[in-house]
């Protein structure tokens, strides 16, 4: 069965990337725009990993991490956080509001799809 990814990024060029980059591994990929995007796109439909950037509009990438870790269908799903920031104050907030793990921009596709499968199964 394809794991289905949920990429998270105010970036057009970013969404892009990641499209490419993760359909080439044999992910199915849905995109939103920032967190409000993702929230309402999660209501409605399923995904196995969420790839979420910090820093967007409208809710950034913390703010949706909480968000999700508060219901309990999304308690357990694996959120990987992608972004440019790469401090360790930044890390542990991103673990203490429930991050599975962190990626910094620029990705590496191979290591991205390596993570993703790790955090899937």
């Amino acid at each position: 069965m394809q794991t289905k990814v949920l990429t998270v990024d105010d970036s057009n060029v970013m969404r892009a990337l990641l499209r490419s980059a993760l359909t080439e591994k044999g992910f199915e990929v849905a995109q939103a725009v920032d967190g409000v995007d993702a929230l309402e796109w999660l209501d409605a439909n399923d995904v196995d990993v969420v790839i979420t950037d910090i820093n967007m509009p409208r809710m950034d990438g913390f703010g949706l991490i909480e968000k999700l870790r508060a219901h309990d269908r999304h308690r357990d799903r694996p959120i990987l956080v992608l972004s440019t920031e790469s401090s360790d104050e930044k890390k542990a907030r991103a673990r203490a509001a429930g991050a599975t793990g962190w990626i910094v921009k620029p990705f590496d596709a191979e290591k991205l799809a390596t993570a993703v499968r790790r955090v899937s199964h």
